[in-house]
């Protein structure tokens, strides 16, 4: 039987076979009515080329399948599954041996499972064997004594629609452990997630080592404790790279800065104004660099000149969002700079700043990647296309770049902030945040990118989507909750697409059992990922939709 995204949104209603609870769902998937067994499933890797992703990977993966004891919870009542046939374990052969790890690596792969015999495995780059591994994964249960793979023979072919499908993460407001960040790349590799986007300092904080300037991370950490030294950072990218994820850092500029102003506070305006921090911040410290001071903008290229060279990514993010013109309008320096220069204005300063800044880092070979604000609130306009557009504040944000021919990643606040839902965080204010209410798992799986974009040149500049985690309210205590399985709802849409091939939009009514799947295998892998519903929802597939 010959199963592709199209089918299965029919078969919702019944209990799901293993073989189709795969999450992110396969691109094609062909399976057949036998089951096979299996006992210590060894995996080994065929040819002469070596690839170290590839080889720890499998050394992951046989550990994680061999020791894993799953059964769905749809499944609880199945009994001991017939077996046809036994597995003789798992090749895998990989095209190339290169690692390189970018914007337009091939992750896609070829997955066979015969009723009895070796289950191959085949792609282009390690990155694709990767994805494969994860797939294999989830194809096995338990089976009483032993193991199962449900419905074999079976054809998987598959590759991401989406090249970015990331997590934006926040570990400035409040700080977190490397173990939990290596946690959180471990759930994004089970989901087929490629961008950790690392929002590594803002006004709050500065954790992470600066060798250019010693005294930012001295005096701006929370403490000598909470601090992430170089050694960290490449332990960090290292430990994502194994895992097929590109870890693109954000030193946000020239607002969120306050922090920098304990170092150099004759870089800044309007520093820590309080009471009414709210006229010059979109929250508390207040701080921006002074934009009409040339010493910002080499304080700004210095900045970029260091972390160019720890964070290894051809992207390297910037910010440029929330800036406000009344911490500038109201600075004594700005305002003495405009007097001594008719015809300039705080717009023509920002224009200045931008320009110089992302003129300095397209020295460096790195591309740009900017909230949408830089472009859309302010006359900046970048000397080439090839800067990447973070878009958040609605849907017509995704059109607008499209139309004036940039490359876009979405994170729609209203769909994908994570964090939201929680109230406000403000001592003496006892209401709703900004972006209330709670993003449900489906209204994040319900969000499409692409929705009314028809051309299919503009279709092809979007890179994918991020969710995001600000960390106002959350910590490494709550944070795997916070994220997951939220998060997996946007990883199979960036994977796996909105619609099949026929044009049919999967509701969230047919692919809860699957989630539901994921997240319990999720948390028996040591993520501990928030319930969807009641575990007898779970276990009796479309009994609790609404009528």
């Amino acid at each position: 039987m010959r199963i592709t995204t199209a089918i299965v949104g029919l078969l919702a209603t019944t209990i799901l076979p293993s073989a189709l609870a795969v999450w992110p769902l396969p691109h094609t998937m062909e399976q057949g009515s036998s089951n096979t067994q299996a006992y210590w499933i060894n995996i080994n890797v065929q040819g002469k080329r070596s690839s170290g992703i590839v080889n720890n990977a499998v050394n992951r993966y046989r550990d994680i399948i061999n020791k894993e004891s799953f059964v769905a919870p749809v499944d609880y009542n199945r009994g001991i599954l017939k077996t046809s046939g036994s597995l003789q374990g798992l090749v895998v052969s990989v095209e190339s041996s290169d690692e390189t790890l970018g914007i337009g690596t091939d992750e896609s792969y070829t997955l066979d499972v015969p009723v009895k015999g070796q289950a191959t495995l085949k792609a282009k780059t390690p990155y694709g064997a990767l994805r494969g591994l994860e797939t294999f994964s989830q194809l096995v249960t338990s089976n009483g004594d032993s193991k199962v793979i449900a419905n074999t023979p079976i054809h998987i072919e598959d590759a991401p629609l989406y090249t970015h499908r990331g997590i934006s993460f926040d570990t400035a407001r409040n700080f977190y452990s490397v173990e939990s960040l290596f946690r959180t790349l471990d759930a994004m590799a089970y989901n087929k997630m490629n961008v950790f986007h690392w929002h590594i300092v803002d006004a709050q904080s500065w954790p992470v080592e600066s060798k250019t300037f010693p005294e930012l991370t001295k005096k701006g950490a929370y403490s000598a404790k909470q601090t992430y030294s170089y050694s960290d950072v490449k332990r960090v990218i290292e430990y994502a790279r194994q895992r097929g994820i590109r870890v693109i850092p954000e030193f946000d500029v020239p607002g969120h800065t306050y922090i920098v102003g304990l170092v150099k506070p004759e870089l800044m305006s309007c520093l820590n104004k309080q009471p009414n921090w709210d006229k010059y911040a979109a929250e508390p410290p207040s701080g921006q660099l002074n934009i009409a001071k040339p010493e910002s903008i080499d304080f700004t290229n210095k900045i970029i000149d260091e972390y160019t060279k720890l964070f290894t990514d051809s992207v390297f993010h910037l910010g440029g969002d929330e800036v406000n013109r009344n911490c500038w309008a109201e600075d004594p320096d700005v305002q003495a700079y405009l007097a001594a220069h008719p015809g300039e204005d705080v717009e023509s300063l920002l224009v200045n700043y931008y320009t110089k800044v992302h003129d300095h880092l397209e020295t460096t070979g790195k591309y740009a990647y900017t909230w949408e604000e830089t472009l859309f609130h302010s006359d900046y306009v970048p000397s080439t296309n090839n800067t990447i557009l973070q878009v958040w504040i609605d849907q017509e944000s995704v059109q607008k770049a499209l139309a004036k021919g940039y490359r876009v990643v979405s994170s729609s606040y209203d769909s994908y902030y994570l964090d939201c839902g929680h109230g406000a965080w403000l001592s003496n204010w006892d209401g709703n945040s900004w972006c209330d209410p709670f993003k449900t798992w489906m209204h994040v799986y319900n969000y499409d990118v692409a929705a009314n974009v028809t051309d299919p040149a503009q279709k092809k500049l979007i890179m994918g989507t991020e969710v995001a985690i600000w960390s106002e309210q959350t910590d490494e205590t709550v944070i795997d909750q916070r994220i997951w399985p939220r998060a997996a709802a946007m990883a199979e849409t960036a994977w796996s697409g909105k619609s099949d091939a026929s044009g049919n939009v999967r509701t969230t009514a047919e692919v809860a059992s699957r989630l539901h799947e994921q997240r319990f295998r999720m948390v028996g892998r040591g993520i501990n990922a928030e319930p969807m519903q009641p575990l007898w929802c779970a276990r009796n597939p479309g009994a609790c939709n609404l009528p």
